[in-house]
């Protein structure tokens, strides 16, 4: 199905730019005074009909592509939402999980986004040294060496609930609920 789409739209192309060509040299001949022979009275009817064909072809599959490519913008928006979604509750979760201070979780949160220590504790209104010490505080309850390692953390588990389908994820956390 999808190989007669695609050789459809490279027919209407094909054709949209004969069109293209065949109204160009029409239009250069008119300019410089030529009559072409292939423009005899009773063909160019039937030519110009061939032609309206192709533009008008060429309008419906524009706004066609138009409508899919909207509709492919929109369906990526709401995966792109989606998956912020799922991000921040993931972090939330572990934040959770780990027993992060409030302090804790908004530094957390910044090493998470890439930010400094210096520009964590310009936001945070605190020294360098009390956000290295949250850090590692953090680093430690979180059971991880270093910024990659708790960056890799979310990462591993949006990677594992992309990769196994929804059925058998909610098999394996009722199975993992009841194991704890």
């Amino acid at each position: 199905m999808k190989s007669r789409g695609t050789i459809a739209l490279w027919a209407i192309a094909a054709l949209q730019a004969i069109v293209a060509i065949f109204f160009t040299v029409c239009f250069l001949l008119d300019v410089i005074g030529m009559e072409p022979d292939f423009l005899i009275w009773q063909s160019h009817e039937y030519q110009q009909t061939i032609l309206a064909i192709g533009l008008n072809l060429g309008v419906a599959l524009g706004w066609i592509a138009l409508r899919m490519s909207l509709h492919r913008a929109r369906l990526a928006e709401e995966k792109m939402r989606k998956c912020t979604s799922e991000f921040s509750q993931l972090i939330a979760e572990h934040f959770h999980k780990w027993r992060l201070t409030s302090a804790e979780k908004d530094v957390a949160l910044f090493l998470t986004k890439g930010l400094s220590t210096r520009d964590i504790a310009g936001l945070r209104g605190t020294s360098e040294g009390t956000i290295k010490a949250q850090t590692n505080a953090i680093y430690r309850k979180a059971g991880v060496a270093g910024r990659t390692q708790l960056l890799c953390t979310f990462i591993e588990d949006l990677m594992d609930d992309v990769l196994i389908p929804a059925e058998l994820r909610d098999d394996t956390r009722v199975h993992l609920d009841d194991a704890a």
